[in-house]
């Protein structure tokens, strides 16, 4: 039960930091300014169902995509590892991921699929960890890693609900602080993802 605890807690940092609702809700606010409650709302909805159903197709076939493509488990954690690595340490320099470049798009329902399920909220980081997480794992482990996203997604949803509040109540400059460290918890994930990896590959692992 202990494990089982312990992994939960690592499974949700680990989500909370790569989806980061609290940073990705600037940007929510950003692309529906101007649309009307109604719009928000169903692209808030429709974004965050999108997410979910992408990172649980690849957390229940990800030992088949590996299978498929021949890809080793050390590979995946230390090629993903440098990807979540590259990620944090761009939100840590204050600039945009490439992941999540986003141009100015038009209010329109279908920036729910893009660019918000793909790839701000289900992007390859998000991906990569998922299927860190279940790259080896018991089912019981498969089933926690499903639900956690699915909190993740439910606590996502409400972040954008309340987004406008949110920002007018505790400002920009708070937010940005925030994003920084989610961006030293992101690198510091990818870092273990890379040595877990590298450890794998020598038969290190104790």
């Amino acid at each position: 039960m202990d494990n089982l605890i312990t992994f939960s807690i690592a499974v949700f940092t680990g989500f909370f930091a790569i989806t980061n609702p609290i940073s990705n809700m600037t940007v929510f606010v950003s692309l529906t300014q101007g649309a009307d409650e109604k719009t928000k709302s169903d692209i808030n909805k429709k974004a965050n169902f999108i997410a979910f159903i992408i990172v649980t197709v690849f957390v229940l076939l990800g030992k088949y995509i590996f299978e498929l493509f021949n890809i080793s488990i050390p590979a995946f954690k230390i090629t993903g590892g440098i990807l979540i690595f590259y990620i944090g340490f761009e939100m840590l320099q204050s600039k945009k991921s490439d992941v999540k470049n986003l141009k100015n798009v038009h209010i329109d329902e279908n920036i729910a699929v893009s660019p918000l399920a793909i790839p701000i909220l289900a992007g390859p980081g998000t991906i990569v960890t998922a299927m860190n997480f279940v790259s080896d794992a018991e089912p019981i482990h498969i089933f926690l890693v499903i639900a956690i996203f699915g909190f993740m997604s439910l606590l996502t949803y409400l972040t954008f609900r309340l987004s406008d509040l949110i920002v007018k109540v505790v400002g920009h400059n708070v937010i940005s602080v925030i994003g920084k460290i989610m961006g030293l918890i992101i690198a510091i994930i990818g870092t273990g993802m890379i040595i877990t990896g590298i450890k794998l590959s020598f038969n290190l692992m104790v």
